[in-house]
């Protein structure tokens, strides 16, 4: 993992922006997700999931833990509008009353992370490298839907042979605060092994197709997770500030095929929906850290 990277506890979500994006359509409104995805992959039958609040205690203990090397940035307005786009984002899905908190971690990597509980965060790196609040939408999309469907939880069940997470938290839990003892040595080794190796290709797929509805319902351009899989690809795979991110998901490549398989010109309808790309572009002026230098394919 690049320098140990992720997770700080952010701070709290800002107030909804008043005018982000414009109004969805009623068509919009009633766009079920579960129509767009294919089901969710499920743990078996007889077992039984965290509470939200054990679910917020595991994403709490893995932020503090796991971001000392990767601190958020020093910029409350970056901070504040990553907080309001996404805030946004997350109240379209289907858990929009997790107490969701994002943050721009300051790390030149190009990547983006979710813990259970709500925490989403975007590095710096890739940050600069995006366009428009659009395409930020989409990819805080991708990583909300994460969380909703709980891929981070499931794949730790896998990772450490936990059949029942929710009953080997709630034996350990000490304060309401947190995990403690043995299990959380446990917990926060599966979290480092998903984090360094990924999580199952088809979660991944499944929260880039989450990540477009989201998007769509949320007023924005559906097309802006797929410009930004677009950018990923034009960018030269072996640049140290890619390793993680390409270490630990599909090509996007193979990501875009997906999603324009599933797209196929049903989205168009919203194409013409929110950008932003002014608003974004006068936050950023305002983003005192150079944006890292990442070589495009064939340069040198």
């Amino acid at each position: 993992m690049s320098r140990a990277t992720l997770l700080r506890a952010a701070a709290a979500a800002g107030v909804l922006l008043t005018a982000i994006a414009g109004c969805t359509t009623e068509d919009l409104k009633n766009l079920n997700v579960n129509q767009v995805l294919d089901t969710a992959s499920r743990l078996s039958q007889g077992t039984q999931e965290p509470t939200e609040q054990q679910e917020a205690d595991i994403g709490r203990q893995w932020a503090a833990t796991l971001t000392g090397a990767a601190p958020l940035v020093h910029d409350a307005e970056i901070e504040r509008y990553v907080n309001r786009v996404g805030l946004w984002v997350a109240l379209q899905s289907e858990r929009p009353n997790l107490p969701w908190r994002f943050g721009v971690l300051d790390d030149a990597d190009i990547n983006a992370f979710a813990a259970p509980g709500g925490y989403v965060f975007v590095t710096r790196g890739l940050l600069q490298h995006l366009h428009s609040e659009g395409e930020l939408a989409g990819v805080l999309g991708h990583e909300v839907a994460h969380v909703v469907r709980k891929h981070q939880l499931h794949a730790v069940q896998r990772a450490t042979g936990m059949s029942n997470l929710a009953d080997l938290v709630s034996q350990h839990v000490q304060t309401p605060t947190g995990v403690t003892g043995a299990v959380s040595d446990r917990l926060l080794s599966g979290f480092k092994e998903v984090m360094s190796r990924g999580l199952d290709r088809g979660d991944e797929l499944e929260a880039d197709r989450m990540g477009v509805v989201l998007a769509a319902r949320a007023g924005y351009n559906p097309y802006g997770l797929p410009a930004v899989l677009q950018m990923l690809q034009s960018l030269n795979p072996q640049d140290a500030s890619l390793a993680l991110m390409f270490a630990t998901h599909p090509s996007p490549g193979a990501r875009l095929d997906a999603l324009e398989r599933l797209m196929d010109q049903r989205f168009d309808i919203y194409a013409g929906q929110a950008e932003n790309i002014d608003r974004f572009r006068n936050v950023m002026r305002q983003f005192s850290v150079p944006a890292p230098a990442v070589r495009a394919r064939g340069t040198t």
